[in-house]
């Protein structure tokens, strides 16, 4: 038997609380079951702002721009990997370009997760919609089962 997992990761420590959890959830596996945790970071800001006196223009990212933000991707995704590899669980890194939730559903269904775990700031109202949730698009528009870990309070 094996479980496919993917879990998002934004370079943020927020983003990581879902981390300690699918550990713990992993030890509790069968010593038989196989486990493959697949990293992902999207890459999804394509574009920087050039200010020229009180104007500010949009820039699209060049594609030198583009290999050093995937680059400082993969080292984040390989330095967040570290503890589950040393629990023996198969890691894979991914990073995509596009919109988070797009690009997370996308990838869920290419490998066939049998879930996605990722956490959330659980914002609601004013700020919810403000901000939107990538979670929240993750919820309702993936085909894939999702656990969502609430980030501690004192940590948002």
């Amino acid at each position: 038997m094996s479980e496919k997992i993917l879990i998002p990761l934004d370079g943020s420590k927020v983003g990581e609380t879902a981390l300690p959890y699918i550990e713990e959830l992993v030890t509790k596996f069968k010593a038989s079951t196989k486990v493959e945790v697949t990293l992902i970071q999207v890459v999804s800001l394509l574009t920087h702002y050039v200010a020229a006196g009180e104007i500010m223009t949009p820039i699209p990212y060049s594609e030198v721009e583009l290999d050093q933000i995937k680059k400082q991707a993969l080292a984040y995704l390989t330095e967040a990997g570290k503890s589950l590899k040393s629990k023996k669980i198969t890691v894979n890194i991914r990073i995509e370009v596009g919109s988070a939730a797009e690009e997370i559903i996308k990838v869920a269904d290419d490998l066939d997760v049998d879930f996605i775990a990722m956490s959330t700031h659980g914002r609601s109202g004013i700020s919810r919609w403000a901000f939107g949730s990538v979670t929240d698009k993750v919820l309702r528009a993936g085909h894939k089962p999702v656990i969502v870990v609430r980030v501690p309070r004192e940590k948002n």
